[in-house]
């Protein structure tokens, strides 16, 4: 089960004793190995003598990587188990709390608990109808077709998708001290887009916490929190294959049902701001593996390449954002509970069917009003209307 997953690992990690032991098989993009184990280590520390001895294969990479139909039919009784930071309905890992709630220092985005605390605050500078009342997107849009093609919805002599959209150049921004990249300082405008990259985007929670109406491009993937939201409730949906018209529509519904908009955005937000405070992250984990453990056949060991490692023995040797961002994480004391929160039972099958279909047909029904728009809008027109 573990070791036809290792070559797509990272690194493993074995818990013996309260324990943590890593064997390191490679290094992944940046630092996320180091914040994922950083952040595992806060949760021993969190609850002490609390997580069960186990043995999990981690891999810190974008994209899912064990298909379901690779897997089919095949001889082995269980599937690769790997954990991710996200998931997909075509995949079988485990998904895990990206490295980011412990911090991103290669681009000083600080550890999530200081960040969501300065987004709130942030929010406060502009109330929402004295935002600018576009579509808002900054980022790579280099590292998948459909961030490419969004960018074709930005403003241009022609025409205005209602959408202000720019290039994030992270070389330039660390020249400059990240002097424009702070996330609190990004909420200025009413409606801000959130489009995956490579795969799912750690930009979700940010792009959420912000009162503003939140725009998905519908989503593949998935992470741990983001099947929980609901469309018209917590967001609005955009089609990933009429981006520029969706957009424009939903900014021209928002501009003229703004009680509505706002409603949305600030339900968003407070989503966000409620369901992933850092004790509920830590809860989260604490329940995946505890019922993780439960699926093991057998005694987890500790491998003969593999080193134990403590909170103290990873800060001893760090230095700059990185030594600042785990100081800033730590978990300083146990928790004043003896275990955290209690996990909700599963959805049943009929129940959880029920919730996916809502969503279905929300998503519709928006759609339907979006091309009823544009069908009203093109024959005012007494031309059909193309995109650039």
């Amino acid at each position: 089960m573990l070791e036809r997953a290792k070559k797509h690992a990272h690194f493993r990690l074995v818990i013996v004793e309260g324990k943590a032991y890593v064997e390191q098989y490679s290094k992944p993009y940046q630092t996320r190995d180091e914040f994922t184990i950083w952040g595992i280590l806060q949760l021993l520390n969190l609850f002490p003598g609390k997580i069960p001895d186990l043995e999990l294969m981690f891999r810190c990479g974008d994209k899912t990587v064990i298909q379901k139909y690779d897997i089919q039919g095949s001889v082995a009784t269980s599937p690769p188990v790997l954990f991710q930071y996200c998931g997909h309905s075509s995949t079988t890992n485990i998904v895990f709390p990206d490295w980011t709630f412990w911090g991103w220092a290669e681009i000083n985005i600080k550890p999530w608990e200081i960040v969501l605390e300065a987004m709130v605050e942030g929010n406060k500078k502009i109330k929402w109808q004295d935002r600018e009342p576009y579509a808002y997107w900054r980022g790579n849009p280099h590292v998948s077709p459909s961030r490419e093609d969004l960018m074709k919805c930005n403003v241009s002599d022609k025409y205005d998708w209602l959408a202000r959209l720019y290039e994030q150049n992270w070389g330039e921004e660390r020249k400059q001290g990240y002097k424009h990249s702070k996330l609190e300082d990004q909420c200025t405008h009413r409606y801000k887009i959130y489009i995956e990259g490579n795969s799912w985007s750690v930009s979700e929670k940010y792009i959420l916490a912000c009162d503003s109406m939140a725009l998905l491009v519908k989503p593949e993937y998935y992470d741990f929190f983001s099947r929980s939201m609901e469309p018209m409730l917590h967001y609005w949906p955009i089609r990933t294959g009429n981006k520029c018209r969706d957009i424009k529509f939903a900014v021209e519904w928002g501009n003229n049902h703004s009680v509505d908009a706002q409603a949305i955005g600030k339900a968003g937000s407070k989503f966000i701001q409620e369901s992933l405070r850092m004790e509920y992250v830590y809860g989260y984990m604490f329940h995946l593996l505890k019922e993780y453990v439960k699926l093991l056949k057998f005694k987890p060991r500790i491998p003969a390449g593999a080193v134990e490692i403590s909170s103290e023995s990873m800060a001893s040797s760090l230095d700059g954002l990185r030594e600042m961002f785990f100081e800033e994480s730590t978990v300083k004391s146990p928790g004043e509970a003896p275990v955290p929160c209690a996990a909700p039972p599963p959805y049943d099958t009929h129940t959880l069917q029920k919730k996916f279909q809502m969503k279905e047909d929300a998503r519709r029904q928006v759609e339907m009003w979006g091309d009823e728009y544009w069908e009203k809008f093109s024959k005012k027109q007494q031309k059909p209307l193309s995109p650039p």
